[in-house]
C-alpha cells in the first residue's frame, strides 16, 4: 500500500514551533513532538515548580491527543526528560493522574539542558492511532499490555505495549527483578543486565530477541561505551539466522546526566510484531520480515544497521556528523555538523527509496544547547513539507568529540513483505 499518506497536525490549544509538527500519523502510529511546560496561551514556562511543570507538559500531549480525536488511553509510549533525575518521584505524583486505565510504557532520564533555560522537564510521545491513515480501513485495534513478574515491575509503566505490528518495551535498569537491586559490578554487568530484562520480557511475550529492530542506550559515562558494546555484542546477534545474516537493530546512544536508581546504564527497545494485534489477520511472525539495510554513502558500524524496516516504519540509527568518505567528524562546528548528520539521514533515506519528507520523527542531541539556533538554520532546509515531529535536547558528551547527533524514525508506505 504505497499511498498511504502522512498527516501532520497542530492544534491551537498547545504550543505550536515553526520547526515541528505537533503530531505526525502515518499508518497505525502518531508521533508526538516534544512538550516543554509551556503554557500555550502565554508562550512562556509555567512557574511554580517541578510538579506544575510536569502537569503542563502532560495537559499539552493531553490537548494534542484530545485534539486530533485520541485519548490519553491511546499513548502506548512517554519518554521524560528531566533536568534533575531526584525529580522523579514528583513526576510519579503528577503522572499517574494522567492515566486512569493503564500505564503506557516509559523511559525517563536525566539530561544536561533543554531548549528553554527555565524548564526542569519535557514529555514526548507515541500513541496508538486505530484508524490507520488513508488509504486505510479504520478497525478496532486493541492494545496488549504485559506484564511479567520475571523482569523488573514498575508500578507507573507497563513492561511491554504491542498496538499493531510493534511491541514497545519500557526502559529497563539492571535489576534484579528477584531483589529489585542494582546488580554488582560495572557498566559491562548493568549492561548485561538490562539486556537480560528485556529478553525476559520478550520471552514472556513469545517474541524473540531478534525481533527488536531500535534499541535506546542511556549511559552516564561516555568512557563505559567499550564495556558496554562488550556486553551488548554477546546479546545480538541472538539466533542462527541473525548470526548468518550479521543482524543488528538501529540503535541511538545518549549521554545521561542522572538515571533513576543511580544506575550506569539503561535500555529500551522497540519490537517487530509480526502477529499484529486483534483482529488484524494473524500471521507467521516471519512473515512481515524485517529489512536490514545499510548504504556506503552514510557511515557504517559493526554495533547497528543504518535502517531497519518493519511493517509501515523505517527505525534510522543515530547519525553522528561523520564524512562517510573520510571516517572522521567534520572538523566544523554545530551548524556543519548538523549538515553532516542530516546529509547521513538523507542518504540512508534516499538508499531505501524514500525521500525526507517522509521522516515523521527526529530527535536530536546537542553539548551546547546555545548551538540550536545554528541547527535550526540547516535543518528545515532537507524538508519541503510539513516538518517531523521532533524532541531536541542537551546532553554533556556525544561519540567521537562530536556536538550533535541525530536519529530518525521513517514512514515506510509500501510495508514489509508479505503485505502489499
Amino acid at each position: 500500500m504505497a499511498d498511504i499518506i502522512k498527516v501532520s497536525r497542530n492544534i491551537d490549544n498547545a504550543p505550536t514551533s515553526p520547526l515541528s509538527t505537533q503530531s505526525v500519523a502515518f499508518s497505525h502510529y502518531n508521533n508526538i513532538s516534544a512538550q516543554l511546560p509551556v503554557d500555550p496561551e502565554t508562550g512562556t514556562i509555567v512557574a511554580g515548580g517541578i510538579k506544575i511543570q510536569v502537569s503542563q507538559c502532560l495537559e499539552n500531549i493531553k490537548a494534542i491527543v484530545e485534539g486530533i480525536a485520541h485519548g490519553m488511553y491511546d499513548v502506548v509510549r512517554i519518554n521524560v526528560y528531566l533536568k534533575d533525575i531526584t525529580d522523579i518521584d514528583a513526576v510519579d505524583e503528577v503522572y499517574s493522574r494522567f492515566f486512569r486505565s493503564y500505564f503506557p510504557t516509559r523511559t525517563t532520564l536525566a539530561i544536561a539542558a533543554l531548549p528553554l533555560t527555565d524548564a526542569l522537564v519535557q514529555m514526548d510521545a507515541v500513541i496508538s492511532n486505530g484508524e490507520g491513515t488513508y488509504p486505510q480501513d479504520p478497525c478496532d485495534l486493541i492494545k496488549i499490555v504485559r506484564n511479567t513478574e520475571a523482569a523488573p515491575v514498575h508500578a507507573l509503566a507497563t513492561q511491554s505495549v504491542a498496538f499493531s505490528h510493534y511491541n514497545h518495551i519500557s526502559a529497563q535498569l539492571p535489576l534484579n527483578p528477584k531483589t529489585g537491586v542494582i546488580v554488582t559490578g560495572g557498566a559491562k554487568e548493568q549492561t548485561a543486565q538490562c539486556l537480560r530484562n528485556i529478553k525476559t520480557i520478550m520471552e514472556g511475550i513469545d517474541v524473540p530477541f531478534d525481533d527488536i529492530v531500535k534499541v535506546n542506550i542511556h549511559i552516564r559515562d561516555l568512557a563505559d561505551m567499550d564495556a558496554i558494546n562488550e556486553a551488548y555484542n554477546t546479546f545480538f546477534p541472538d539466533s542462527s539466522i541473525a548470526r548468518t545474516l550479521g543482524y543488528m537493530p538501529a540503535r541511538s546512544v545518549v549521554v545521561a546526566s542522572g538515571l533513576p536508581m543511580d544506575a550506569l546504564v539503561q535500555i529500551d527497545a522497540t519490537v517487530s510484531h509480526g502477529d499484529g494485534t486483534p483482529p488484524q489477520a494473524i500471521e507467521d511472525r516471519h512473515g512481515i520480515v524485517i529489512r536490514a539495510s545499510n548504504t556506503e554513502a552514510a557511515p557504517v558500524t559493526p554495533i547497528s544497521t543504518q535502517t531497519v524496516a518493519f511493517s509501515h516504519y523505517n527505525n534510522i540509527s543515530a547519525q553522528l556528523p561523520i564524512n562517510p568518505k573520510l571516517g572522521a567528524v567534520v572538523a566544523c562546528g554545530a551548524k556543519e555538523q548538523a549538515e553532516q548528520c542530516l546529509h547521513n539521514i538523507k542518504a540512508i533515506v534516499e538508499s531505501v527509496g524514500h525521500v525526507m519528507d517522509d521522516v515523521v520523527k527526529v530527535n536530536i542531541q546537542l553539548t551546547d544547547m546555545a548551538d540550536l539556533e545554528a541547527v535550526n538554520e540547516v535543518y528545515s532546509r532537507f524538508f519541503h513539507k510539513e516538518l517531523p515531529a521532533r524532541t531536541v535536547i542537551g546532553v554533556t558528551a556525544i561519540a567521537m568529540g562530536a556536538v550533535v547527533q541525530m536519529d530518525a524514525i521513517v514512514s515506510n508506505g509500501e510495508g514489509t513483505p508479505p503485505q502489499h
